[in-house]
C-alpha cells in the first residue's frame, strides 16, 4: 500500500508542476482577419460558420475552453493549433500568393467533401462547430466562387 501512496503523491506533484510550464497561447486581439474577409467576402452565414468551425485552429486567435488551461490538454491543443495553422492560417491570408490562396480554397473544398474537417474531437466539445450537409455546401459554394476570382488573376495575359 505504501508504494501506491508514494506513486499517487508523485503523480499529483508532477501534475501540479506541469501546470506551470504550459505552452504559449494563440491569442491576437488585433484586426488579423480583415484581409481574409475583404478579399474572400464570405456571406454573413458562411462567415459565422468559418468563425465557429475553423478559426480556433486556423487563425492567430483561439478562444480557449476552460480545460484549455490544464496540462496536458493545453499541450495537446497547442499541437493541434500549430498543425492547423501550418495547413492554412486565415490571419496570414494577405501574405499568401494568389496561387497559394487558390490552392488553400481547393483544400477547404476537399476536406469538407471528405468530412475531414472540422476534426471530430473538436466538435465533441464545440457543438456550434458541427456542420450540417447544407452548411458544408454553403462553404463549398463560397470557396468555389472565390477560387474562380483568384483563378482569373492566375491567367497569363
Amino acid at each position: 500500500m505504501r508504494i501506491v501512496k508514494k506513486l499517487g503523491r508523485s503523480f499529483l506533484i508532477g501534475f501540479i508542476v506541469i501546470q506551470f510550464f504550459g505552452p504559449s497561447k494563440n491569442e491576437d486581439e488585433g484586426e488579423h482577419m480583415i484581409v481574409f474577409f475583404e478579399e474572400t467576402n464570405p456571406p454573413p452565414g458562411v462567415k459565422l460558420l468559418l468563425k465557429n468551425s475553423c478559426f480556433d485552429c486556423h487563425s492567430n486567435n483561439t478562444v480557449y475552453p476552460w480545460y484549455g488551461q490544464i496540462s496536458p490538454f493545453s499541450n495537446w491543443m497547442a499541437d493541434h493549433i500549430r498543425e492547423g495553422k501550418e495547413e492554412v492560417n486565415f490571419s496570414e491570408w494577405g501574405n499568401y500568393s494568389v496561387k497559394k490562396k487558390d490552392h488553400k480554397l481547393e483544400e477547404i473544398i476537399e476536406v469538407l467533401e471528405n468530412e475531414v474537417m472540422p476534426l471530430k474531437e473538436y466538435t465533441w466539445t464545440h457543438f456550434d462547430a458541427r456542420l450540417t450537409e447544407n452548411q458544408k455546401e454553403q462553404i463549398i459554394q463560397w470557396a468555389k466562387r472565390t477560387r474562380a476570382l483568384y483563378q482569373l488573376n492566375l491567367r497569363p495575359e
